[in-house]
């Protein structure tokens, strides 16, 4: 079948093209980007509207195997699609952990059978994800993880984390870093500073953060590694990746659209919906982690999807687990938070929630809108507003710190390989 999107504006950040022009996608490729297609195909007038490659996520916990009463692969790849995203990359820190090749081959069937978007799946780091024994990278790298990562804790052991990066080096992808230095972090449940003081809860300092970061970023400019920072949320962080960057050591980093909304005074509220790990941070850091965005420090946004059921997230503060959905609220909230304030152009909001993170991961054929290219595209009402609601998610799980929050600029089309797999025109 044939689609036709009718005259919106094309954005493709790989070639810097941004233009009125009409999409013809045939046999799940782009066939045509011209002015004035007139072909008889399913046609989407989409005038008024942004036209992008398809957005990839490369930090999502879709809980399958081992938790599927709050996430699975079908629910969440749906949650995905209807944000917007037509690639997320699972973390592996599910139950059993996918650290071997059988584990891998899960993932990837499982998705094929039931889920609507591309998942690509990381390997942990070691087995198990105790920090203590690798896995076999290789073999998960052949099977087609695209990285790996202990994401949801970190390897303390630095020994353990440098022949990670050797081994990682010779298969070409990243590691995924998760840093948090648990000696400093045990016990804390929000940052740690004047507000945690105020609210008698046990703080987590950004130094807990802020030694991990410089460790992998020394251990990546030993190896020669390819080191992804997972969620970083410090100025300091910043100053260290931008640093870094300088000297041409191989280091990316993301952002969570949480910790560029939201600061730890959210948490004043005792909303269970604002304990996520690592922690909201302080305005000075929420502006750094801006600045860092628009200046290349920072390399993406991704959402850093963890779904609790409610009865998880329905306790003290203290006993509440850590996280928060993001799949479905990712776009408008950096389309709020940075393109309505004039904090970062849609080009690189697109750029940073597309066409990077497919470089990031090696995606060379993701990321981008080009003739006989794979037609995974989103379309975007910059203009369209919502009140997020409890009943908004088709997630399994509803803990969202933007419940209440009027957003703006939501997916309204999501395409991916050329088959519609999300509509609200």
């Amino acid at each position: 079948m044939k689609i036709l999107l009718k005259g919106g504006r094309v954005v493709d950040p790989s070639r810097n093209f941004s233009k009125v022009a009409d999409v013809l996608i045939e046999n799940g490729k782009i066939k045509k980007i011209a002015a004035d297609i007139n072909e008889k195909a399913r046609t989407f007038k989409v005038g008024g509207l942004v036209v992008c490659p398809g957005l990839i996520d490369i930090h999502v916990h879709l809980r399958e195997p081992g938790r599927e009463d709050e996430e699975t692969i079908a629910t969440g790849t749906r949650a995905a699609a209807k944000g917007g995203f037509t690639t997320v990359c699972a973390m592996p820190n599910t139950n059993p952990a996918v650290d071997s090749v059988s584990g891998v081959k899960y993932i990837l069937m499982t998705a094929a059978e039931s889920g609507i978007v591309r998942v690509l799946p990381y390997g942990a780091i070691t087995k198990g994800r105790r920090g203590e024994e690798l896995t076999e990278i290789g073999k998960m790298k052949k099977a087609g993880i695209v990285g790996i990562s202990d994401d949801g804790t970190s390897v303390m052991n630095a020994r353990v984390m440098r022949r990670a990066m050797e081994y990682s080096k010779m298969f070409d992808i990243p590691v995924v870093s998760h840093c948090e230095d648990l000696n400093l972090s045990a016990g804390g449940v929000m940052n740690e500073g004047r507000t945690s003081t105020i609210l008698g809860l046990r703080g987590i300092p950004p130094q807990a953060e802020e030694v991990m970061v410089a460790r992998d970023i020394a251990l990546a400019e030993l190896t020669g590694a390819r080191l992804h920072l997972a969620h970083i949320t410090t100025k300091r962080s910043v100053a260290l990746v931008r640093e870094a960057k300088k000297r041409k050591i191989k280091v990316t980093a993301e952002a969570t659209p949480h910790h560029l909304f939201f600061t730890d005074k959210f948490v004043e509220e005792y909303n269970t919906n604002a304990k996520v790990n690592p922690p909201l941070r302080s305005e000075e850091d929420r502006v750094a982690l801006m600045e860092g965005l628009r200046d290349g420090t920072i390399d993406c946004v991704a959402s850093d999807h963890a779904p609790h059921l409610d009865t998880e997230k329905n306790k003290e503060f203290d006993f509440a687990p850590f996280g928060v959905i993001g799949l479905e609220t990712a776009l408008p909230v950096v389309i709020t938070a940075l393109v309505k304030k004039k904090k970062l152009s849609l080009m690189d909001v697109i750029s940073k929630m597309s066409t990077r993170p497919a470089e990031i991961i090696g995606g060379h054929d993701l990321g981008k809108l080009v003739i006989g290219g794979v037609a995974d595209i989103t379309v975007i009402d910059l203009n369209k507003k919502k009140k997020i609601t409890s009943d908004f998610f088709v997630s399994k799980s509803a803990n969202s710190p933007f419940i209440g929050k009027n957003l703006s600029g939501f997916a309204v089309l999501t395409i991916f390989g050329g088959k519609v797999v999300f509509r609200d025109l």
